[in-house]
């Protein structure tokens, strides 16, 4: 913990840590509001995944594009936009009563104005600390967003449960703003300019490590979506034993990225914490064959094992993704990866549900666990595509420009 403290006392870590936390609270409570906002107005659940689905895409299309337009535009510009047209949007979807296809345009712009915070946290991450403290970082950063899974759909599901859902759709709009706000008026943000990129959109991807970093994301994300999905349908979306669970899952994810969080980054280092992820899922599904009711306890002792796993895999994920491109390139390889991560949560999410209409919620585990398993399978096939940052500085590639010279 020593290095965390350390860290924390850099100036402006602490600050912007916890601006950007605050400021995508609202991304673990949008889809689950929404959800049960449209389901409560049109009393169909079928509605409610119409308008959800056109969110993701939204979320999905956005990521690369809007990242990228913070080399154009510069970073305060581009957040501002966004964040005040997906306010806008929210709050017109709780207020007005319509029909669902224009539910449906409503959360297609919300979800393509998501401001891309995470991005440019990210992008801004290496100029404020030493080489050494990088890969720590990105450790602490993907651990403390645990937080966000954790605390976020309790927090939204009591608002609409107790109050309604137009005030839990319209306290998201005040945090969005109030977070949003913070995080653009940070210092940090405001000194950090992103370089134009020379290369033309979508070309970042030709990066092994990017590539990588989006697939595996998505293998990933895909997987903890299945097992979200298996837990809510091993006990009922009332029962408070999935809630429970679930929260032991992230407990884990947040211990071990706290944990290991230190840990050199070698090429293996990814295969070994995809490793642990499968081995945890996997005795999650058998863990189910030895009893005759799904134990609470035993699939929340099961999940801390996997669980332990996935943040120290998403540190090595952005970590490899920082060393790999030039830094006019960093926010737009982060938009990438994040969208391979919504298209892994919608594939894992379809993918597990049909699994439990036809075999039971058992289905949705082993789905979970053949998700990740591929990611071992890619991690190890490609371990040649991961860099070595052992002793080696985590930070962007520095663009250069030609220097005229006289002769």
């Amino acid at each position: 913990m020593a290095s965390y403290r350390e860290l924390l006392r850099t100036p402006g870590v602490g600050r912007i840590i916890a601006a950007q936390l605050t400021a995508r609270f609202p991304n673990g409570m949008t889809s689950l509001a929404i959800l049960l906002h449209i389901e409560h107005v049109t009393g169909s659940y079928g509605a409610a995944g119409l308008v959800l689905a056109a969110t993701s895409i939204g979320q999905a299309i956005a990521g690369p594009v809007t990242s990228r337009w913070m080399g154009i535009w510069g970073m305060r510009r581009v957040l501002s936009l966004t964040l005040a047209v997906c306010a806008l949007s929210i709050a017109v979807l709780a207020l007005v009563e319509m029909a669902v296809p224009a539910y449906m345009v409503l959360g297609l712009v919300a979800g393509l104005s998501t401001p891309p915070v995470q991005s440019a946290v990210r992008t801004i991450y290496p100029k404020l600390v030493t080489s050494r403290q990088l890969t720590p970082l990105f450790s602490l950063d993907a651990s403390l967003q645990e937080i966000i899974w954790i605390l976020a759909p309790v927090v939204i599901t009591l608002v609409a449960t107790q109050a309604g859902t137009v005030p839990a759709l319209l306290l998201i709009v005040v945090i969005l703003i109030g977070g949003g706000a913070w995080f653009i008026l940070s210092p940090e943000v405001g000194r950090v300019r992103i370089p134009r990129s020379r290369r033309s959109f979508g070309k970042v991807l030709t990066k092994p490590a990017v590539l990588l970093g989006t697939v595996i994301g998505l293998l990933l994300i895909g997987a903890c979506a299945a097992v979200e999905a298996g837990v809510v349908a091993s006990f009922g979306h009332g029962g408070l034993e999935a809630g429970f669970v679930l929260a032991l899952f992230s407990v884990g994810s947040l211990a071990g990225g706290l944990a290991f969080g230190h840990i050199p980054m070698g090429p293996w280092a990814m295969a070994r914490r995809i490793g642990i992820v499968t081995l945890g899922i996997a005795l999650t599904a058998g863990s189910l064959y030895l009893t005759v009711e799904p134990n609470p306890w035993l699939l929340g002792g099961t999940l801390i094992v996997a669980g332990i796993g996935i943040a120290p895999a998403l540190a090595v994920l952005f970590a490899m993704t920082s060393a790999s491109v030039k830094f006019s390139d960093t926010a737009e390889a982060y938009g990438w990866i994040g969208t391979g991560q919504l298209i892994g949560a919608a594939t894992g999410s379809a993918v597990a549900g049909f699994l439990i209409d036809g075999v039971g919620s058992v289905g949705a585990y082993w789905a979970a666990a053949a998700f990740a398993a591929v990611g071992l399978i890619v991690a190890v096939v490609f371990v040649r595509g991961f860099p070595d940052l052992r002793g080696r500085d985590a930070s962007p590639i520095p663009d250069t420009e030609p220097v005229p010279v006289i002769t």
